[in-house]
């Protein structure tokens, strides 16, 4: 199970923030972990960058390996730059919006609450994170768990203060818990820190 602890160390490792509480350790300590964490290491390979870059982009949005190829397979046969389509496509999970649209404080608690089907997509159920939402769908909270703790803390803006302000491609009425994907989401309104293109020639060079 992944813990608190281990969350804090792999964001100080990738140099992101996974976390609104490893946001606070990275600004305290903005070096690796460890007692090698703050000297100066060698110049790293172009394979070790492209490595850790792909790294970045799989802890921002918590999937598994297989899931990141499987979506960059898919990047790869659409039109355009297969970069800019990898986190367009990854951004239309459903708990990535969730998170977006201010329902929680990390990825890590959007995906469990789609998982224990506290979430809807225009009024049904789902209980996968990687659930694609299509444009105009409507992403809401279900209303048996409107009244839970969470929710109410995020219907207030609550979590206003750890997230990026609403992305363009989402309208939200956080009052009413509920949010529309008005269009497919662009890289550069996406709030992920990562180099595409590195992720790119990391799966091409495989």
């Amino acid at each position: 199970m992944t813990t608190k602890t281990s969350i804090t160390r792999k964001s100080r490792a990738l140099g992101v923030a996974l976390t609104p509480k490893a946001a606070k350790y990275l600004e305290k300590r903005p070096y690796g972990p460890g007692q090698h964490g703050r000297t100066k290491r060698k110049a790293d390979s172009d394979y070790a960058v492209r490595l850790r870059e792909k790294q970045r982009l799989r802890a921002q949005y918590g999937i598994r390996e297989k899931q990141l190829r499987l979506t960059f397979n898919e990047a790869r046969r659409q039109a355009g730059l297969t970069g800019e389509n990898l986190v367009e496509l990854l951004e239309m999970r459903l708990d990535a919006l969730v998170l977006r649209a201010g329902f929680a404080r990390s990825m890590a608690q959007a995906r469990q609450l789609v998982v224990h089907r506290h979430i809807v997509v225009d009024g049904q159920r789902v209980d996968r994170p990687s659930f694609r939402v299509k444009e105009g769908q409507t992403i809401g909270v279900h209303e048996r768990s409107e009244g839970m703790e969470p929710f109410q803390v995020a219907a207030a803006g609550g979590h206003a203060q750890v997230l990026p302000p609403v992305p363009g491609y989402l309208e939200v009425t956080l009052d009413r818990l509920q949010a529309v994907l008005l269009r497919r989401p662009k890289r550069a309104e996406v709030p992920i820190v990562c180099d595409v293109q590195l992720v790119v020639e990391y799966y091409a060079a495989r």
